[in-house]
């Protein structure tokens, strides 16, 4: 892998600490009432650490967590290197952000948001760059689906593409069809978005802008979906059908997220790490949707790849 030039750590930190302070702001006067508390962390295997951030218990947003991290290590772990061996032991850089929220009220969806930044050195100490790399995208997981909600969002996830390539929206969108699938129940874990990893295309510039272009775009894809469904009525059925709902959400995070792996790998602070999970979720093996109901409807009409920007 090239570099395509020499990476910007500290500029990369910069926006991430600052998208950090504006997604918890914007998550926080979504709810009205809540906010964030912040734990600061040392990072236990390496250099490093980062803030965490967690709001609980509030009146739109049962809970979302906003974690910005900034650590190195000696050896590269495996859920960073499994699809580049050549980097195995390799010294490293990780900065990142992630979000997660999970919505009170059943008709708004839990969505999630990711952009890191990657750099690889031959051994530690060592100011020589071997690589470098950008990730990230961000999904929508709704428990009652509106197409108008999958419309909105997924044109706002080709208006981040847009300016960085013809290929780029449709390149990002299937990665994330693929990525967020859960496998062993022929699913995908939502309406799905954009994802993208191992990305330097055209140098570090583009592809920082790239990333940036991403974390900028979530706030005016979620909110206005958040806003239209956050008062709408809901009861014991729909509460019950979350549960069940975000039961597949914990599934994916627990069996495939590559995230979940490597900050446990990299020694990361599991509560922090496992933030992502919801509050509650069930497992009923007897659980069967009403014929043509919207429980039913969401799996047929949403759980599978569409082209929603159209």
């Amino acid at each position: 892998m090239k570099n395509g030039g020499s990476p910007d750590a500290a500029a990369v930190e910069e926006y991430f600490r600052a998208l950090q302070d504006r997604l918890c702001d914007a998550l926080e006067s979504l709810d009205g009432g809540k906010k964030f508390t912040e734990q600061k962390w040392r990072h236990r295997a390496g250099a490093g650490g980062g803030r965490a951030r967690l709001l609980s218990g509030g009146t739109v947003l049962e809970k979302a967590g906003v974690n910005f991290s900034a650590i190195s290590g000696d050896s590269l772990p495996t859920a960073a290197s499994a699809r580049r061996p050549e980097l195995q032991g390799r010294a490293f850089r990780a900065l990142g952000v992630s979000l997660v929220v999970h919505p009170r009220n059943p008709f708004v969806p839990a969505a999630h948001l990711n952009v890191r930044f990657f750099v690889a050195r031959e051994k530690p100490g060592d100011e020589k760059t071997t690589a470098w790399w950008f990730g990230g995208g961000f999904d929508l997981t709704p428990v009652y689906g509106f197409a108008e909600d999958a419309r909105h969002w997924h044109r706002t996830a080709r208006a981040a593409c847009k300016d960085f390539g013809g290929d780029c929206h449709a390149r990002c969108k299937a990665e994330c069809d693929r990525y967020f699938y859960l496998r062993h129940r022929d699913e995908m874990r939502g309406v799905g978005g954009i994802f993208f990893d191992d990305w330097n295309r055209g140098g570090f510039t583009d592809s920082f802008a790239f990333c940036r272009s991403v974390g900028d775009h979530f706030l005016p894809a979620y909110l206005p979906i958040a806003r239209r469904r956050m008062d709408t009525p809901w009861g014991g059925r729909e509460r019950a059908f979350q549960s069940h709902r975000r039961g597949r959400y914990a599934e994916f995070n627990l069996v495939y997220d590559r995230g979940t792996l490597f900050g446990l790998q990299s020694g990361g602070r599991a509560e922090f790490i496992l933030m992502s999970l919801p509050p509650r979720a069930e497992w009923r093996g007897d659980f069967r949707p009403q014929a043509d109901s919207a429980e039913e409807n969401l799996a047929r009409d949403f759980l599978q790849p569409r082209d929603w920007a159209e």
